[in-house]
């Protein structure tokens, strides 16, 4: 071996101890729209803006099926299984052995640094507000349909499985502001739609892909307002 080959492979070595140990940086790709993501593996939810988006967002919406809201007896959030369990029998990213928090986290946020499966620092671009939010701890993952909206709409009669897996789509969770998903607590889009006013349209197209898959009714208040967001 050259004595230039011999500096090589000691700077290699240098640089690779030098990295044990250390948590791993990553970047994320730009927000998807929820036309184009429809498993919701792809980062975040870009706003719907042309009017071919807009007019495509509404047919999704148009298909919804509708009934007046059902009773909230019997709800507890135990009825869907552990707060971010890895355990979900039919969604991406279960079994994976991260909780579906930091999964979300690293769906999501750019620039991130991770010990594990732990999120550690991030940049999120909420897409609720608009914000930029640095710190984890400011961060609550939203069910986009919530549980507690699909309890009265009819989870109730569901299998376990299938509330497990409602409860840990990466379809029905968004990383946002925590203070925006304690405001919209359980809240349908008739009651509640997020304050930045461009996203609107998007957030109403990802309720309905929910409540579509998982055959869903939404109420007919919802249903109207939401595809008032798509005009």
């Amino acid at each position: 071996m050259s004595t230039r080959d011999t500096i090589a492979v000691i700077a290699g070595a240098v640089m690779i101890l030098a990295l044990i140990g250390k948590p791993a940086t990553t970047s994320r790709a730009a927000a998807a729209s929820p036309l184009t993501n429809t498993d919701g593996t792809r980062s975040g939810l870009a706003p719907l803006t042309t009017g071919t988006e807009r007019r495509q967002g509404a047919d999704v919406i148009r298909g919804l099926r509708t009934r007046p809201m059902g009773s909230k007896a019997g709800y507890d959030r135990l009825n869907y299984g552990a707060n971010w369990a890895d355990t979900a029998p039919g969604v991406p990213y279960a079994h994976n052995g991260c909780r579906t928090r930091d999964d979300l986290l690293a769906r999501d946020g750019h620039d991130l640094t991770r010990d594990g499966c732990a999120v550690k620092r991030l940049r999120l671009e909420d897409p609720y507000t608009g914000r930029t939010i640095t710190r984890p701890g400011q961060i609550q993952v939203d069910h986009v349909v919530p549980l507690s909206y699909a309890w009265r709409m009819g989870a109730r009669s569901w299998p376990m499985s299938k509330r497990l897996d409602f409860a840990q789509d990466p379809l029905n969770l968004l990383p946002v502001d925590g203070a925006a998903n304690e405001a919209k607590d359980g809240s349908g889009p008739a009651s509640w739609l997020p304050p930045r006013a461009r996203i609107r349209c998007a957030y109403a197209v990802r309720f309905a892909q929910v409540a579509r898959k998982y055959r869903l009714p939404v109420t007919p208040a919802d249903k109207s307002t939401m595809l008032a967001q798509c005009r």
